[in-house]
């Protein structure tokens, strides 16, 4: 074999190396809708755009649990459609609001699904009348006790209980997209689906994740400045999604599993801040707003891994907030 075939082959197997071992990283931001909402995700030094993955895995999510699809798994189960077989996004969904429900005693529970109809935050938006006799009706099937898993299929204890996991599935899609970021080994990103957000690593200045808290009194203005690496905030407030009748009566879409009510409180909005699934932050966000002001500070004395913090109103009408103070 001649030196010049020697040399050709050794500079083409060297630029084949050259090329393996230098594959362009590159930092994307995608956005979009999803959810009923928008999203904004930001990962650093990839190999690729993920965008198709990403969305496919958007469609797994709503394809499961999302009640504004007529055909997902939760909407044929709360059809009463029999021997549905739910998927592994559905089992853990449930599997976490099991846990969040008794931790809090009740107040996150996702089977107020038919009150949530009642209200007109539902799929049908539609406000029905509202009486202190359907407000009753309707607590008879509430309650996560009434729903258990077998054999992949959901078995309710009344078929007329509805299961709606709107105040958990946007963390949960957080969680997945962040999963994935993770199998390619992304070590650097930050998922914002509706305001709700989990952020890990650093950005490309090598600073943390920062972002702004949202001031309830005034939605256009910033109220505070949140370091969010390595953790997953939510924001639960009724401050933007209530209705309003034509006599006056004002109904929140935080609605007390307990008494089936969804009035107002001077509890404005509840941020939780933890270094956990954005799912499991998104619930304990609802369920806070359902307990009110004191409910929650006794929740949290025995929960010191979740950062709160709590806006409300004083009884002259000016914003007060209570905080762990830890999560600066």
């Amino acid at each position: 074999m001649s030196f010049r075939i020697v040399i050709s082959r050794f500079l083409v197997l060297f630029l084949l190396v050259s090329c393996a071992k230098n594959v362009e990283k590159k930092d994307y931001t995608l956005k979009g809708g999803v959810f009923g909402t928008t999203y904004k995700i930001t990962y650093l030094e990839a190999d690729k755009n993920y965008q198709k993955e990403i969305d496919s895995l958007f469609e797994v999510v709503n394809n499961s649990v999302s009640t504004y699809i007529p055909d997902s798994d939760i909407s044929r189960i709360n059809k009463g459609e029999k021997n549905v077989k739910v998927d592994a996004i559905f089992k853990e969904v449930l599997e976490k609001s099991k846990i969040i429900y008794k931790q809090t005693d009740g107040f996150f529970d996702p089977t107020v699904g038919n009150l949530v109809n009642v209200y007109g935050f539902g799929p049908e938006k539609e406000l029905l009348d509202i009486t202190e006799e359907v407000i009753n009706e309707e607590l008879k099937y509430v309650g996560l006790d009434k729903v258990s898993l077998k054999n992949q299929v959901i078995v309710k204890g009344d078929p007329k209980v509805y299961l709606d996991f709107n105040s958990i599935a946007k963390g949960f899609g957080i969680d997945v997209i962040a999963r994935f970021l993770e199998s390619k080994n992304i070590k650097n990103y930050m998922v914002e689906i509706g305001g709700e957000i989990r952020a890990e690593g650093v950005k490309k200045n090598g600073k943390p994740w920062l972002i702004q808290l949202v001031n309830p009194v005034d939605v256009n203005t910033g109220y505070k400045t949140i370091n969010l690496s390595g953790k997953s905030m939510a924001t639960s407030g009724n401050y933007r999604k209530f209705k309003v009748t034509d006599d006056g009566k004002k109904y929140v879409h935080t609605i007390n599993p307990k008494t089936g009510l969804a009035t107002e409180s001077n509890l404005l909005s509840a941020s939780v801040i933890a270094p956990l699934d954005c799912a499991d932050v998104d619930a304990y966000a609802t369920a806070f707003m359902a307990m009110g002001l004191q409910k929650t500070k006794a929740f949290l004395e025995d929960y010191k891994n979740i950062e709160v913090i709590l806006l409300f109103s004083d009884k002259d009408g000016n914003l007060n907030e209570y905080s762990t103070n830890t999560h600066n």
